[in-house]
């Protein structure tokens, strides 16, 4: 908690909008090390957002879920996002949200702290999303304080008891989420 006695709020965005997704069960299990902090996931499912183009833009201004979105991020002090890779690169639907909200600030991250995360199914854990991820989000003036790779993901996570089955990577996972809360602490 910090001096005030209120909890810290970190606002959880997955970069898929499969409810299925590997990366969503990550950080659905990830948010409960966080004792000291309130952690919501954003739910992406009934965003309704057109493809940007400036056109669009000047015709019909910028979509209410975006307003509603950028809103959203303006109540939190630090995110988690998890990437979820397509073609070496984030999803579209990402990459097409970040337009509109850059577009509306070009600094609309201001001040955040952010945990990037990924995981696949794969050796490589989605590390291509992440690493752009890394590159961009300072752009928008976000802090990226920590990232966190899972590969092969139903290999490395046990679904029934939900937890991670190797201990190196879960006591990796731990640091990280315990440098990242303490980081935000610190704001």
């Amino acid at each position: 908690m910090d001096k005030k006695g209120s909890m810290e709020k970190i606002l959880a965005i997955v970069g898929s909008t499969n409810p299925n997704s590997v990366n969503k069960k990550l950080v659905n299990y990830i948010t409960g090390f966080f004792e000291d902090s309130d952690v919501k996931l954003q739910d992406w499912t009934h965003f309704d957002v057109p493809v940007y183009t400036y056109e669009l833009e000047k015709e019909r201004g910028f979509p209410v879920d975006i307003r509603i979105f950028k809103n959203t991020l303006d109540q939190y002090e630090a995110l988690i996002l998890a990437v979820t890779e397509h073609n070496m690169s984030i999803p579209g639907f990402l990459k097409n949200i970040f337009d509109w909200l850059s577009q509306m600030d070009s600094k609309f991250l201001n001040g955040k702290k952010v945990l990037l995360m990924s995981t696949s199914e794969d050796e490589k854990g989605s590390i291509h999303a992440l690493e752009y991820m890394k590159k961009l989000l300072p752009s928008f003036g976000a802090e990226v304080i920590e990232s966190f790779s899972l590969p092969y993901f139903s290999k490395n996570y046990d679904e029934q008891e939900n937890t991670l089955k190797d201990q190196i990577l879960l006591l990796g996972l731990k640091e990280v989420l315990t440098h990242f809360e303490q980081r935000i602490k610190l704001s």
